[in-house]
């Protein structure tokens, strides 16, 4: 069974979007903790707005993770896309829950969401989310979209931590199943 991680860049007052205050903290510590996460998959699934951002994005990115994102498979959520033209995108809609859990049955590597928020809100509350892999930056922003929205619940185990240089955290979690 594949697992479905949840990767975020986020700051300590839970603020996830447009993440570009996160890029002065980069270096090669973070660097590798993002390849792990790569390495170890071989699709994404992103909701509509973070497909669209994507797609807009890395195919004319000279950046180090674009061979990597222009060609891993992408599973798109959407309900009001028809087409996703962005190489190798398909589209899950109707039943996501279901689709995604079949789509966790198949033979594969990790499948990563990244940003996504309303997504990852639905896979959390079908316990569909196997490790959350978070970078907490020491930056408040006081307002901005949050990674968990309001009556979302979830408990999470630790698994593992790492500080890196500038004070960022990486923090990679497990849910508490029942």
């Amino acid at each position: 069974m594949r697992k479905l991680v949840v990767t975020e860049f986020m700051t300590l007052d839970g603020v996830v979007e447009n993440p570009m205050w996160s890029m002065r903290y980069w270096n090669d510590e973070i660097s590798t903790f993002k390849g792990e996460e790569s390495n170890a998959s071989d699709a994404l699934l992103l909701g509509r707005v973070t497909y669209e951002g994507f797609a807009a994005a890395w195919p004319n990115s000279k950046d180090a993770g674009a061979d990597y994102f222009n060609g891993v498979r992408k599973y798109v959520v959407s309900n009001t896309l028809t087409r996703a033209d962005w190489n190798n995108s398909v589209i899950i809609n109707g039943n996501v829950v279901d689709e995604i859990a079949r789509l966790k049955q198949t033979e594969g590597k990790d499948i990563i969401v990244h940003g996504s928020t309303v997504l990852v809100q639905t896979l959390l509350k079908h316990n569909l989310v196997d490790h959350v892999r978070l970078l907490v930056y020491p930056v408040v922003l006081g307002t901005g979209q949050r990674l968990i929205h309001e009556g979302t619940e979830a408990t999470l185990n630790l698994v593992d931590s790492k500080t890196f240089k500038g004070g960022v955290l990486g923090l990679i979690y497990e849910p508490a199943r029942k």
